[in-house]
């Protein structure tokens, strides 16, 4: 980590209450020494986005970029394959990536935690070809998943968070046919929604204990009824969803998803939401791009 390009969204909630200059400052001062340097952007809109886009260029080696998910979506398929590392100031609302490497959400904790980050390879997958970094899904899995967030924000107390969680997503979703191929073997469910991840749910709620298994791990939400859709919305709330019958989870390296009679679905794909052509075509992408990860507590205390 020599020298870092540092892309900042102008226009993310964190920063709007504060002085431009002084941000830049405070990254500029966090992140040189060592015999860095340091080129600091705010940035917003189509600027940021065609800055994005061309970082995957240039004499620096490392591109941090400060905003949410779909930042750090554009700026991961930006860098995939170039050889320059990425790492993630989290500014948006989930930061799905950036909670899953362990990254502060103040911002003086994460540049301190930049700081101290050493790069590492992480998977990304391809839906259709385009990589992503964390999820991608149709129907009521990926908008609990969503809403559930949402709730957790608004700090109520959880069976509240729960009845918000579970009828906003129900609003938003309907029981499809899907057809699946997981690695050649094929699956048939009545579902209401399926949700993919690069790696496993293995960590606490709703994270990745690792991000390197080189696996794609599906969940399908089976049509059991009404009572039991809300029992799976439940389950994911509380982080009970692994126990749920109705939810069904397939792993493997490749995972092809067909709607009988549709040529195009709408996916949410790490916080974006786009329209798809079918087959939805995922593919793992081990060890394909490097990211700045910081040092577990353990390893901060110990120094």
């Amino acid at each position: 980590m020599r020298h870092l390009l540092v892309l900042l969204n102008a226009r993310a909630g964190t920063l709007l209450d504060r002085d431009a200059e002084e941000v830049r400052s405070l990254v500029e001062q966090a992140l040189e020494g060592a015999g860095r340097t340091v080129e600091v952007h705010l940035l917003g809109g189509k600027n940021l986005v065609r800055a994005i886009r061309e970082s995957g260029r240039g004499d620096h080696d490392t591109v941090i970029v400060g905003g949410g998910d779909g930042s750090v979506s554009l700026a991961a398929r930006s860098l995939e394959g170039t050889g320059k590392t990425l790492g993630i100031l989290p500014l948006g609302t989930l930061n799905l990536l950036a909670r899953d490497l362990g990254m502060p959400t103040d911002i003086e904790a994460a540049l301190a935690a930049l700081d101290a980050a050493q790069p590492r390879a992480i998977d990304l997958a391809a839906l259709n070809g385009r990589p992503f970094h964390t999820i991608s899904g149709m129907g009521f899995f990926s908008q609990m998943a969503r809403a559930r967030e949402t709730a957790r924000q608004w700090k109520l107390w959880r069976f509240l968070a729960v009845a918000i969680a579970a009828i906003y997503a129900l609003r938003r979703s309907g029981r499809f046919d899907l057809d699946v191929t997981v690695d050649g073997t094929e699956h048939r469910f009545s579902a209401f929604a399926a949700l993919l991840s690069v790696n496993r749910f293995s960590g606490p709620g709703w994270r990745r204990g690792r991000l390197d298994e080189g696996v794609l791990e599906l969940h399908v939400a089976e049509d059991r009824g009404a009572l039991a859709l809300l029992k799976a919305g439940a389950d994911m709330v509380t982080d009970s969803w692994r126990g749920n019958p109705g939810i069904v989870s397939l792993t493997g390296r490749h995972i092809v998803l067909r709607r009988p009679n549709r040529n195009r679905v709408w996916v949410s794909t790490d916080g974006e939401l786009g329209r798809e052509n079918v087959p939805l075509d995922y593919r793992i992408m081990p060890g394909a791009l490097k990211v700045l990860v910081p040092p577990a507590p353990d390893e901060s205390d110990s120094e």
